[in-house]
């Protein structure tokens, strides 16, 4: 009669067992690999059309998508790039090699980057040819971590349509609520620039005195979360500048879009 029990025939089934499940999760993490990543690619789609006002329930996202241009952009010099193929662009290993990145000194790292990408994606949207709205890629160090968003701004390059985020790592209940629907209506005809051109968004303590000369500029702080609003205003004060997406929005500002 044989044992079962011996510690040769426990060790053969228990590796065996291990060898199906290996190759189980392999295979679905194969098989599954395509699907995420559309899941991925369709839900950075609708954070660029909710942030530029566009998204709609009854359509799909993907066709909604197709009245989006997307453009790569030299930040330094504001200037589209069409050297550089939007597939291959990929902004955290740009923002990593120091070929395509600029480190950033304590001075003007306001958001806490460390390092920022010299290209970047940029999306516009037009109604027949006239520019609707800029949607710019946003990021910046909050309380726990990089909030990375969009921010949509209407054609005079000065109004907010939207802002968006998409990552992020931001205590819920608290500044977790950057993704509540109620705070992010708020954003919506708020204006970035003085006439001057100074960059004057920020996220306030408290509310919003509408009284005040300032309230285009202001928007109503998250409550029992200082930091991460904070960093709302640090990382918007960052790509609006000189660091960021100045340079585009001063061409944008003096040229037809199309061919700056």
């Amino acid at each position: 009669m044989n044992n079962n029990d011996t510690i040769r025939k426990t060790l053969i089934v228990a590796v065996s067992l291990c060898l199906v499940c290996s190759a189980l999760i392999s295979f679905s993490a194969v098989e599954l690999r395509d699907l995420q990543e559309a899941n991925k690619t369709l839900d950075k789609q609708s954070k660029i059309l909710s942030a530029a006002g566009l998204l709609d329930d009854e359509t799909d996202v993907t066709e909604l998508f197709q009245s989006i241009e997307a453009r790569i952009v030299n930040l330094e010099t504001g200037e589209f790039d069409s050297e550089i193929s939007l597939t291959e662009y990929e902004e955290s290993a740009f923002s990593r090699n120091p070929a395509t990145s600029i480190e950033l000194t304590s001075e003007n790292d306001i958001a806490l980057l460390k390092r920022r990408e010299n290209f970047q994606t940029v999306y516009l949207h037009y109604n027949v040819d006239s520019l609707n709205a800029v949607i710019l890629p946003v990021r910046g160090y909050g309380l726990w971590g990089t909030m990375k968003g969009y921010l949509a701004l209407e054609p005079d390059l000065k109004t907010i349509i939207g802002l968006e985020f998409f990552d992020h790592k931001e205590t819920p209940g608290l500044g977790g609520e950057i993704d509540n629907p109620k705070w992010k209506s708020i954003w919506k005809g708020k204006e970035v620039y003085s006439d001057s051109g100074d960059i004057l968004i920020s996220v306030i303590k408290g509310s919003v005195d509408k009284s005040s000369t300032l309230a285009k500029y202001q928007v109503d702080g998250l409550s029992g979360a200082t930091i991460t609003s904070n960093g709302v205003t640090n990382l918007l004060s960052f790509w609006l500048g000189d660091m960021g997406y100045g340079p585009l929005i001063d061409r944008l500002k003096q040229s037809e879009v199309k061919d700056v």
